[in-house]
């Protein structure tokens, strides 16, 4: 891994685009820390710490951002539910399916409208947080007098805070528009994966935090807690395993022999060699749990345009630490079943769009190849497809363990908060370690594969000339 990033520094051309993708994530993390007009930041990071785990991942994956009401609030994730919305239509709706086959003319097109569904989904998701910044009395002015029984958009404008929230909802929806463009950025000039690499930065930004925690449950005021210290080395030895673990899962491959008939072309002899097709065990990457946790996210942002009304209680209880109540929350069994199943159907569907078995048997046949003791076309197709399905299955099982065992361990401790009283101890950001490790490490993993496979690029293209 340092073999391949020295090598990538000495390369100009790799040099540079690390160079604006570093400084694209320093640009990026100066706007997570430029705060929002008329919003009382401490205020509402308050706000968000009592009412519990409901949003906490989305706070997560900003790096903070989320519960500061800064610039980039919002973070990617309406990037990312647009990305979502628009690969389930184009499965769905004939027309964007033929603008998917039409290359390079056709991809731009379908950015183009995710762009614009971002644009929309950020508007609202914006609208609903300006809301609850007013509503609930986290703005630099007095808004408490605004009726919470009341919906909230109509009663801010009639009290006169109509101005506040216009501003509000503007300067998120235009942090959104600017992470989508920095992303695209990387993309086009940096060394790829935008949206990863932005996650990647959030998640790093927030384990000093998470460090610092620890640090604080060991050492108290009053001296060694050996308690506290107990739950921070089982936390910092699990967090070592889960790396270890998505470490290997991810490399680890299946490999289907492929055998090629030898040829004659002229007076040369072609072929005879054996070969194989490599599968990876986690072959659809930290997508499916990015995928399932932008959906069950989107629940605890809807609440927050009647934060005071039945759903916000359904999600999120009823009272300050009472989220252990909640139906729906990172402390609840719901949460954690919708995730599961999410989870394994993000992994189906993923693996669905990215990879074509009958294609790959085409290709295989063509050239001559063949799976041994399995004929050429469709039963090549078929045994690749039941060879993929198995794999896919291993993978969302592993991607379950990873990121729903955090959780499961955060439902037991929000038990002991919920019936041990001032004895329990809070675990920080448990629940969403296996998710944030599996991003960090996925990306991480990724990068340098991509920074590999451009050297190898560039050393055959020097080899040539």
């Amino acid at each position: 891994m340092f073999q391949t990033l020295k090598n990538a520094w000495r390369t100009p051309e790799l040099r540079g685009k690390i160079l604006f993708t570093i400084l694209i994530l320093l640009l990026y993390r100066l706007g997570a820390n430029i705060f929002v007009p008329f919003v009382n930041s401490a205020a509402v990071e308050q706000y968000f710490t009592l009412s519990g785990g409901g949003l906490g991942l989305v706070d997560m994956l900003s790096g903070g951002a989320f519960s500061q009401g800064t610039l980039f609030a919002l973070n990617v994730s309406p990037y990312i539910t647009a990305s979502i919305v628009i690969q389930l239509l184009t499965i769905a709706i004939p027309a964007l399916e033929r603008l998917s086959k039409q290359g390079e003319e056709g991809r731009q097109k379908i950015n183009a409208i995710t762009r614009y569904l971002t644009i929309g989904l950020a508007l609202v998701t914006a609208i609903g947080y300006a809301t609850l910044i007013i509503s609930q009395g986290l703005s630099t002015m007095n808004t408490t007098n605004v009726d919470s029984t009341k919906f909230f958009i109509f009663e801010i404008f009639r009290l006169g805070f109509g101005f506040q929230f216009l501003v509000i909802v503007a300067c998120l929806v235009a942090g959104s528009s600017i992470i989508m463009w920095l992303a695209e950025k990387i993309n086009e000039n940096g060394i790829g994966n935008g949206i990863s690499m932005i996650l990647f930065a959030n998640i790093l930004s927030g384990v000093f935090g998470w460090v610092r925690s620890l640090w604080t449950m060991t050492f108290t005021a009053a001296g060694f807690n050996w308690k506290g210290g107990v739950i921070a080395l089982g936390a910092a030895i699990l967090a070592l395993a889960m790396m270890v673990l998505i470490v290997w899962f991810t490399e680890s491959e299946r490999r289907i022999p492929i055998q090629y008939a030898k040829r004659q072309v002229g007076r040369k002899m072609y072929g005879g060699q054996s070969s194989n097709l490599p599968l990876k065990m986690n072959m659809a990457g930290v997508m499916p749990v990015i995928f399932a946790s932008s959906i069950t996210s989107l629940p605890g942002i809807i609440a927050q345009f009647k934060p005071n009304g039945g759903f916000a209680k359904f999600i999120n209880g009823t009272a300050a630490k009472s989220y252990t109540d909640g139906w729906f929350n990172s402390y609840s069994w719901l949460y954690l079943v919708v995730s599961v199943v999410l989870i394994f159907a993000f992994s189906y569907f993923y693996i669905m769009i990215s990879f074509n078995p009958v294609e790959v048997a085409n290709n295989i046949k063509n050239q001559g190849g063949s799976v041994p003791g399995i004929r050429p076309g469709k039963p090549t197709s078929d045994y690749i497809k039941k060879i993929l399905n198995r794999i896919t299955t291993m993978g969302a099982v592993f991607l379950t363990l990873v990121a729903c065992v955090p959780m499961l361990i955060n439902i037991i401790n929000g038990l002991i908060i919920k019936f041990g009283g001032a004895s329990a101890i809070t675990l920080p950001g448990i629940a969403f370690a296996g998710t944030s490790m599996l991003i960090v490490v996925g990306v991480a993993l990724e990068t340098f594969r991509s920074l590999e496979s451009q050297l190898a690029m560039r050393n055959y293209k020097g080899f040539l000339d």
